[in-house]
């Protein structure tokens, strides 16, 4: 079973970095939206929104997005902590497999480079922080203290 900190004393930065990428992405998708508004659903056309190309159902899908990262970072429970995750893990999945197709007709998402970075970048920055930010009640936490200070964990340190 995967270790995850529980009560990591940096958890609100997170939550509030994960926000800040889950407005952009919001942003992003409402400015798409209004620029893609008369286009075809996969359109290959080449508009762009805060940088990034993008077609109306890449701009719906930032907008549904966005709106759930920003749930996922207002709540003070452990539904941030798995939305990061899989948000994460989403977005470094779909940047790699749309950069595999990224000059081909399989590009419905119309995305380009610049587009893949910032994937790739926000995936890792969501599956870094859902690391991070797992609640628990306190004893969750002096119990994971106990077991980072134990006589064998010492040993398997030197």
């Amino acid at each position: 079973m995967p270790h995850f900190p529980v009560n990591h004393p940096a958890r609100p930065l997170y939550r509030v970095l994960s926000g800040l990428v889950g407005v952009y992405i919001l942003v992003f998708g409402v400015w798409g939206v209004a620029e893609t508004i008369g286009d075809p659903l996969f359109a290959r056309s080449s508009t762009w929104a805060l940088g990034l190309r993008t077609n109306l159902a890449f701009s719906l899908a930032s907008v549904v997005f966005g709106i759930v990262l920003i749930i996922g970072a207002s709540r003070r429970s452990n539904l941030g902590h798995y939305m990061n995750l899989t948000a994460g893990v989403v977005f470094l999945v779909t940047s790699i497999l749309m950069m595999s197709v990224l000059q081909t007709d399989a590009n419905f998402l119309n995305f380009s480079m610049s587009t893949v970075i910032v994937s790739m970048l926000f995936g890792l920055i969501l599956f870094g922080t859902g690391l991070y930010d797992k609640v628990g009640p306190a004893e969750h936490a002096e119990a994971e203290l106990e077991r980072r200070k134990h006589p064998v964990a010492d040993v398997h340190r030197r």
